[in-house]
């Protein structure tokens, strides 16, 4: 049940989205009814961006959280909120936000549930394919209502893996290059989209084999991490231990190259 009360508040979201991406030929425009300008609202960082599509469609799921589940509070990626509550909705608005300024279609709306500090449902919203990722703890994980499953494959020889780059790549670019070089000589491909919650997705739909990311947030990863456990997938910190949503370094994959993308996660730590 939860998780429809989540789709409910990503759809709101999503129709925003939407309204700015037009046919999705070409970047977006703010819409009319935000009043039209200028998409970027502000910089949060040199590569960090903050548009006023995000700050409006925070606005609306908040409005649908809180009519439904006002005892609940909710953490946001731009209003903050519920930093410490282990009952919470922890939201982002639109995940991707630099491939959304650039009309780069990767990108999503994703919410996530806590209930005593336990991850217990999910919703990504992929607006763009109208795909509507849901899940429930215990009761599997849906796309527009069919159950989804990860995949088989059983070594990182003949896996797809993904990734992402924390805010800090300018900083620290060898450092996340190395694992980028151990990783691509050790799989079949490895691909960064920029949008953890549809790298998640795609972990759960069986599309990706594996994905890994350092400096995620929790609203970068509540809904996703949920998602592929419930499609059979396993999610830990990188060195296997339990993953901690609100400093996660992040591994996630289809259970059987687990091991494998540790051990090379690990030794690449080793090495400073």
């Amino acid at each position: 049940m939860s998780a429809q009360i989540a789709a409910e508040a990503a759809r709101a979201a999503g129709r925003i989205i939407q309204q700015a991406a037009g046919d999705g030929i070409g970047p977006p425009v703010v819409p009319a009814s935000l009043g039209g300008g200028a998409i970027v609202h502000r910089k949060k960082g040199a590569v960090d961006l903050l548009t006023r599509v995000d700050l409006a469609c925070e606005e609306a799921i908040r409005a649908v959280l809180s009519r439904h589940t006002p005892s609940v509070p909710i953490l946001g990626e731009e209003g903050g909120g519920a930093r410490d509550a282990r009952t919470r909705w922890i939201v982002d608005p639109l995940d991707g936000t630099t491939n959304f300024v650039h009309g780069f279609p990767a990108y999503a709306v994703s919410i996530g549930l806590q209930v005593d500090g336990e991850l217990a449902a999910a919703c990504i919203y992929d607006p763009l394919r109208d795909h509507l990722y849901t899940a429930d703890k215990g009761q599997g994980a849906f796309c527009n209502g069919r159950r989804l499953a990860v995949s088989e494959a059983s070594t990182l020889e003949d896996a797809l893996v993904l990734t992402g780059f924390a805010y800090d790549r300018r900083e620290r670019a060898d450092f996340y290059l190395r694992f980028v070089k151990r990783f691509l000589e050790a799989s079949r491909g490895l691909r960064r989209a920029g949008a953890a919650a549809l790298d998640l997705a795609h972990i759960a739909c069986g599309r990706a084999d594996g994905f890994w990311e350092f400096g995620l947030s929790p609203w970068d990863v509540a809904a996703g991490v949920l998602l592929v456990r419930e499609a059979g997938g396993r999610v830990t910190d990188m060195g296997l231990g339990p993953l901690s949503i609100d400093r996660p370094r992040l591994l996630a994959t289809n259970g059987r190259i687990h091991d494998e993308m540790s051990q090379i996660l690990v030794d690449g730590l080793g090495g400073g």
